[in-house]
């Protein structure tokens, strides 16, 4: 799981320095809506104790256009680091959904999502459709 952490930790920071990153439900479902094809990568985060009925039911919607549209997808239980990761400098943002787009085609692969693909990959293929990953300590 530290590797999977480490390799999401990557690649948000590297599509926020490209401007590959969308945060925000609202944010996120519109992008989906408009260019899914766009769309490498999509991350959804809770708190535990988080019971927001209208949250879980974004994310039932979401999960299922990504698993229609070949996206893959994971499940992160730490909103405070996420948003550290994703927002800027002394912001918080609605980081509940983040959403990493493709890289322009004349640039190179991130070896960081290529990782994160392959992990998704393997966890379709033990019947776990949304894994969850722990970010790592800063």
């Amino acid at each position: 799981m530290v590797n999977e952490g480490k390799s999401l930790s990557e690649a948000l920071l590297s599509a926020k320095a490209e401007g590959r990153l969308t945060v925000g439900v609202y944010e996120c479902a519109k992008i989906m809506n408009e260019d899914p094809d766009s769309v490498s990568f999509c991350l959804l985060a809770t708190d535990d104790f988080e019971c927001d009925v209208a949250l879980q039911i974004h994310f039932t919607l979401i999960q299922a256009f990504c698993f229609d549209n070949d996206i893959s997808i994971v499940r992160v239980n730490d909103l405070k680091r996420l948003n550290a990761l994703v927002g800027g400098k002394g912001q918080l943002e609605d980081a509940h959904c983040v959403l990493i787009t493709n890289p322009a085609e004349d640039s190179w692969e991130d070896p960081a999502l290529e990782k994160l693909h392959l992990f998704c990959e393997g966890s379709r293929s033990y019947n776990e459709w949304v894994p969850e990953i722990t970010l790592p300590e800063r």
